[in-house]
């Protein structure tokens, strides 16, 4: 399989970011880690190999990018406003570096965004947020409201809230979005979710499903057998989705 590594300095972040890109045509693949998680884990995880064939074949390029939750969404050291300041700084530069990369890696138009569980979050947050970029998205185990604590898993930012994070909500701020242009882009992709019967963040998936059945955008939801919150699980689910 053709595997490139790339690592340049980041002006939006600050600092040097890393990736990878597994392929060399098909529909780009914009791929978010787990919680605190690197580029290097989707192929460590073993979900490079479980769509080896897709990827061979020309018909998928991945592109699996770092994570900063560490110094934000995830750092309970910072102020809660300096979080979400962080994570739309990592959104900018997914946006303006990463995005016009892989467009020069690749001019193929088409791109999907894909996670697993705090990666998932990523995939449908910056989808739904940039509908004009994305056709479909793909998000496995994924929590949608960061903000409140579900079963063991705190909220993100203690007790404050303001809009930022309402705009970085999927569940808060989609049952409220009326734009019609961008309400058309959102319809014209299709969102995948998967997770597990006994998985926590089951609600958020149904509460998501929910909202996006209200604004009439394609997507299913497929809930699995069991928590079903492992890389062995996302192995098959992304055999399935991807």
């Amino acid at each position: 399989m053709h595997r490139e590594y790339h690592k340049w300095f980041s002006h939006h972040l600050n600092r040097d970011m890393e990736l990878l890109v597994f392929g060399q045509t098909g529909a780009r693949v914009l791929v978010f880690p787990t919680r605190r998680g690197r580029f290097f884990d989707f192929e460590g995880f073993g979900l490079v190999d479980a769509v080896a064939d897709k990827v061979n074949s020309g018909n998928l390029q991945l592109f699996c990018v770092d994570s900063v939750d560490a110094e934000g969404l995830y750092s309970r050291w910072i102020p809660p406003q300096e979080r979400i300041t962080r994570h739309l700084q990592f959104e900018q530069y997914v946006l303006d570096e990463v995005l016009p990369f892989t467009r020069l890696k690749n001019p193929q138009p088409f791109m999907i965004a894909l996670g697993c569980s705090f990666g998932a979050f990523h995939a449908v947050n910056i989808a739904l947020r940039h509908p004009q970029w994305f056709g479909k998205v793909v998000a496995l185990s994924g929590r949608y409201d960061l903000s409140t604590p579900v079963d063991c898993f705190r909220g993100l930012f203690d007790t404050y809230y303001d809009d930022t994070i309402y705009y970085n909500t999927p569940t808060h701020f989609l049952p409220n979005l009326h734009d019609d242009e961008t309400l058309a882009l959102l319809r014209r992709m299709h969102i995948l979710l998967a997770v597990g019967q006994e998985d926590p963040f089951l609600d958020n998936n149904r509460a998501l499903s929910y909202s996006l059945t209200e604004k009439h955008i394609p997507h299913n939801l497929y809930v699995w057998e069991g928590r079903a919150h492992k890389a062995d699980d996302w192995q098959q689910m992304v055999k399935v989705y991807l």
